[in-house]
């Protein structure tokens, strides 16, 4: 299962990074089931395996700080015996997992407010807590236009579209990345979700600077949704992930190069406001 989920946080199978988080997180619990003749084996086991999931994926703060409390959970305690070093595994999972959650409900909720009754909003790629927060809104009887941009090369946006599309109070429409411009001018604001945020960088679904770029001169505030987790002062470098080629173009590339970064680094002076678990930040 571990390996399996490395692999899959690698292709990026699940787009959300707090799913991402979770999963990796949750993976862990193979190593409860098996065996092991001391409480060094199994601890060696929990960093190595701890080591597999976080380098599928660099840029994922979230998954690197929910990996690194798991193992930090259980190494830093010092068990005595193998099912001790099992059920502090179990229980530190339960509690990084019960946090994540918690986190994006909250997030979402924080939000609601900041979502005003009739606006037209344009959000970019797929974001589960950029979602949540909408079903928040829309529960307490908020209607909304939402435009969703597809987030190429991947289409990322079509799976925010379709879920919007089972919203009641929602009218979704799926554009072009390159017509945000074109969009953005009806719009009352852009929310978007989050990857982290390093020091004054946000870094997110690549799309989002061109997108906060032109709100920008556009005068539309941008909003940042997202856990307080994923907001990183130190200890944390991002590494941008430089996918495959072939999801930008399938045939063969004769005589040129093709570059498909994942992320873009956007300057926070771009953005109106950061709501997480912890509250609204403006800027």
């Amino acid at each position: 299962m571990i390996d399996e989920t490395a692999e899959e946080i690698r292709e990026m199978q699940t787009h959300s990074s707090s799913v991402v988080a979770v999963r990796a997180a949750q993976a862990l619990e193979e190593l409860i089931e098996r065996e092991f003749a001391t409480v060094e084996e199994y601890t060696r086991a929990l960093e190595r395996n701890g080591s597999v999931l976080r380098r599928a994926n660099p840029s994922h703060a979230s998954l690197q700080n929910a990996v690194r409390e798991v193992v930090g959970g259980v190494t830093d305690a010092d068990p005595d015996t193998v099912e001790e070093a099992r059920r502090l595994t179990s229980e530190t999972i339960d509690e990084v997992v019960s946090r994540i959650e918690s986190a994006k409900r909250l997030a979402a909720e924080n939000a609601v407010d900041t979502l005003a009754d009739g606006a037209t909003i344009l959000t970019h790629d797929y974001s589960s807590t950029v979602l949540e927060a909408l079903e928040q809104a829309t529960g307490a009887g908020k209607r909304f236009d939402v435009y969703v941009t597809e987030a190429r090369p991947r289409y990322l946006g079509r799976k925010t579209a379709r879920t919007l599309a089972e919203f009641d109070r929602v009218d979704a429409t799926l554009i072009t990345d390159s017509a945000h411009g074109t969009y953005l001018e009806e719009c009352d604001r852009v929310v978007v979700g989050m990857d982290c945020i390093v020091d004054e960088t946000l870094y997110n679904r690549v799309g989002t600077f061109p997108i906060a770029s032109t709100a920008a001169r556009l005068d539309v505030p941008v909003t940042v949704l997202g856990s307080a987790a994923k907001l990183v002062s130190e200890g944390f470098v991002f590494e941008n992930e430089f996918r495959s080629g072939s999801e930008v173009m399938a045939e063969p590339a004769d005589g040129f190069d093709v570059v498909n970064p994942a992320y873009d680094a956007t300057p926070v002076e771009l953005l109106e406001s950061v709501i997480t678990d912890e509250g609204r930040t403006e800027f």
